[in-house]
C-alpha cells in the first residue's frame, strides 16, 4: 500500500510517500511569480504621476502557473493508493478541486483535506505518518 501526504502552499509542495515501511520526501517548487503592486505617486505632491497596475494580466498569469504547478504535483503522485492533502491558506483546497476536475482517479483516493500551519520537513513527515497510523 502506497500512502501519500502532500503539504502545499503557493511556493512549494512537500510530498511524503510511505510504502512498505520506507519513507520518501520530495519537494516540488511552484515557480509562481509573487506579484506586488508598486502603484502610488512618484512625487511628494498630491496627485503626482500614478503607475497603472494591470491586475487581470497578473492574475491570469498566476492562474496558469498554478495549473502547471498542480499538474507537476499530480504527475509525481499518480501511482498512490491513498492521499491526504494539507497546508495553510486555500492552496490545498484549490489543488483538491483541480484533481476532481482533471485527475478523477487521484481525486477518488483523497482520504482527507486538513488545514495546517507552516511546517518543517520533519514535521510534515511525522504528520503524514501519524495520519495514516490513525486511519
Amino acid at each position: 500500500m502506497k500512502n501519500t501526504g502532500i503539504w502545499l502552499d503557493k511556493d512549494k509542495a512537500l510530498i511524503v510517500t510511505l510504502e512498505n515501511g520506507a519513507e520518501k520526501l520530495q519537494t516540488v517548487t511552484s515557480n509562481i511569480e509573487h506579484y506586488r503592486t508598486h502603484g502610488g505617486s512618484g512625487t511628494r505632491f498630491k496627485g503626482g504621476p500614478q503607475d497603472v497596475v494591470q491586475d487581470s494580466k497578473f492574475l491570469e498569469r498566476e492562474k496558469h502557473q498554478l495549473k502547471q504547478y498542480y499538474k507537476s504535483i499530480a504527475s509525481e503522485i499518480k501511482d498512490t493508493d491513498a492521499l491526504v492533502i494539507f497546508g495553510p491558506a486555500d492552496t490545498y483546497k484549490k489543488f483538491s478541486k483541480e484533481l476532481s476536475k482533471n485527475h478523477k482517479s487521484l481525486s477518488n483516493k483523497i482520504k482527507d483535506l486538513k488545514k495546517a500551519d507552516s511546517m518543517t520537513e520533519n514535521q510534515v513527515k511525522a504528520w503524514v505518518r501519524d495520519f495514516f497510523k490513525s486511519h
